[in-house]
């Protein structure tokens, strides 16, 4: 145990929730609390101190500034002449009043509301409020283990030019509000950065931040130092994809590399790879970072459903994507949950689905494989009306929370009307970070919803069907279907794995038609008006009888 707090909003001052959360913060890092209550006495408060001897005195007054300095001279003097200096006394409640308790000049620490978490979580941890002097971790797993019970916030950026990009850097870690800055280089960065001859600068900074050097990417860096010094990634490049990562972790320190499995190629159009070698390439590449003992996060599921795919493939390409990573050697795994897609699904059919995702996934962890739940918004699901959007960030962080997540990717509320500036970025933090503090005193279980718990065996069982047919359909050679290429490559192209948006892609079959029923993307049959079973779909593929 760290130790023994006391805890009390003082004078006449009946506003506990600060002192409270104070104390239940401090919990959470190993300390014993005692709250006194509301309205307490300057002698009373006084009185527990010697009778209890706490390491801290958590002091909060949420009332008019003057009457609080008054309270607060009478406790600085009443510690005087009780020989209770010796103790560290803390104050908490609105700024005017912080601004009073400054200048009586006896708290140790003083929080007005305006601090950080993290800040917090430094002084219990007994470092140095200063944010210079705080070590917030110098890779995702000392941040991660640093900001516990908290989960690590990202968020994407990258604005038309580098100039711009550095200055709204700047402000972003100046603000303290998130954790990891994840840099969006433009289209012509990610396709053709070590082939500038190809590059048309007509599309110069379309879709991110126009990296051109890797002076560029240290500048974007140093950018970063500063504040609470945010971690730094980037996506990775759909061509020479092995120098790309290289210069990420030689020039911003790459907090983790995000990858496909079977995309960033002809299958989407983000690059000119055939589908096949793709696959080879990005599984190389994750064990690339694997043999490095370097994060992963394999972007995968996502892009299925928002191509309209029904859930059991969007539940399944979670478990396959996370299974390749093991099998290349990724020691820590990042498994993203995008909500909201496709758009129409539900709260609770969502839940579900991720549910169903976690759990194939955790049956894949070991004392060699750790993975880290990351949540975010579904791209496409905010209206562009700015004050609505706010609300659509809201409640996806909401949705998140119920997954209990290592790590919440905030999406700009800005994200239907324009690029995020450095204000929207941190706006958009702020408003996630409400939501997950409140969040993280408690949420209902959504395991004991008897519709989510229905939905998610419901899916459990689908993918087991197309996880079978999947290693039905590999050549009697292979040893491991799930992460052979090969396998992978002709399920995609015969419709095993299938997407309504693919449909005349060469690389795919684009056989399937989906509806959203009652909250869920469903394999639908539009002729016969009627959601098909995974295995009725299969059996249609393959030219058999339905069953």
């Amino acid at each position: 145990m760290a130790g023994l707090i006391v805890g009390a909003a003082v004078g006449n001052c009946v506003h506990v929730a600060g002192v409270i959360n104070f104390l239940r913060l401090a919990e959470e890092h190993g300390y014993q609390t005692k709250f006194l209550g509301p309205a307490v006495s300057v002698n009373y408060l006084l009185d527990a101190v010697e009778e209890s001897a706490p390491v801290i005195v958590a002091v909060g007054y949420r009332l008019t500034p003057e009457t609080g300095y008054n309270i607060f001279k009478r406790l600085k003097e009443g510690i005087s002449e009780r020989g209770l200096t010796g103790y560290r006394y803390v104050f908490g409640g609105t700024l005017p009043v912080a601004r009073k308790a400054e200048e009586v000049g006896f708290f140790d620490a003083i929080f007005s509301g305006e601090e950080e978490l993290d800040e917090i979580i430094a002084y219990l941890e007994g470092r140095e409020l200063d944010t210079g002097k705080i070590r917030y971790g110098e890779d995702l797993i000392e941040r991660y283990e640093f900001k516990q019970p908290y989960p690590l916030i990202r968020h994407h950026f990258g604005l038309p030019t580098i100039e711009e990009t550095i200055n709204g850097i700047r402000a972003i870690a100046e603000s303290k509000v998130l954790d990891i800055i994840s840099l969006g280089p433009d289209q012509n960065a990610q396709k053709s950065f070590f082939r500038p001859e190809e590059m048309d600068e007509e599309e110069k900074g379309a879709g991110g931040v126009p990296i051109r050097s890797e002076g560029d990417l240290n500048n974007l860096y140093q950018a970063s130092r500063r504040g609470n010094y945010p971690l730094m990634r980037s996506y990775s490049g759909t061509r020479d994809v092995f120098k790309m990562a290289e210069m990420l972790v030689k020039t911003i320190k790459n907090a983790w590399s995000a990858v496909p499995l079977s995309w960033y190629n002809q299958l989407d159009g983000r690059g000119p790879r055939g589908l096949l070698p793709a696959i080879r390439e990005n599984q190389n590449l994750m064990k690339w970072h694997g043999e490095r003992d370097l994060p992963l996060e394999v972007n995968e599921a996502h892009h299925w459903s928002l191509r309209d795919a029904h859930d059991t493939v969007a539940v399944v390409m979670a478990f396959l994507a996370a299974y390749n990573a093991k099998k290349m050697g990724v020691k820590t795994y990042l498994a993203q949950y995008m909500f909201n897609t496709p758009n129409a699904t539900s709260a609770v059919m969502d839940i579900a689905k991720m549910l169903a995702k976690k759990e194939l996934i955790s049956g894949l962890v070991d004392y060699n494989f750790r993975v880290l739940t990351q949540v975010r918004a579904g791209l496409t699901s905010f209206p562009t009306n700015l004050d609505r959007a706010k609300g659509q960030l809201a409640y996806s962080t909401w949705l998140g929370m119920n997954l209990k997540p290592d790590i919440v990717h905030v999406v700009g509320y800005s994200e239907a009307n324009h690029a995020a500036a450095s204000s929207d970025v941190i706006a958009s933090c702020h408003i996630a970070r409400q939501v997950i503090n409140n969040s993280l005193y408690g949420l209902p279980d959504p395991a004991a919803d008897p519709i989510i718990r229905q939905r998610q065996q419901e899916l459990l069982a689908e993918a087991g069907v197309l996880l079978a047919a999947l290693k039905k359909l590999a050549e009697p050679r292979v040893v491991d279907p799930w992460s052979d290429p090969e396998t992978i490559a002709r399920a995609i192209k015969t419709g095993i794995i299938d997407a309504p948006h693919l449909k005349g892609n060469p690389a795919a079959a684009g056989k399937l038609t989906t509806k959203m029923v009652n909250g869920a993307c469903y394999a639908y049959d539009y002729q016969e008006d009627r959601i098909i079973s995974e295995n009725e779909r299969l059996a249609r593929l393959s030219g058999r009888q339905k069953t």
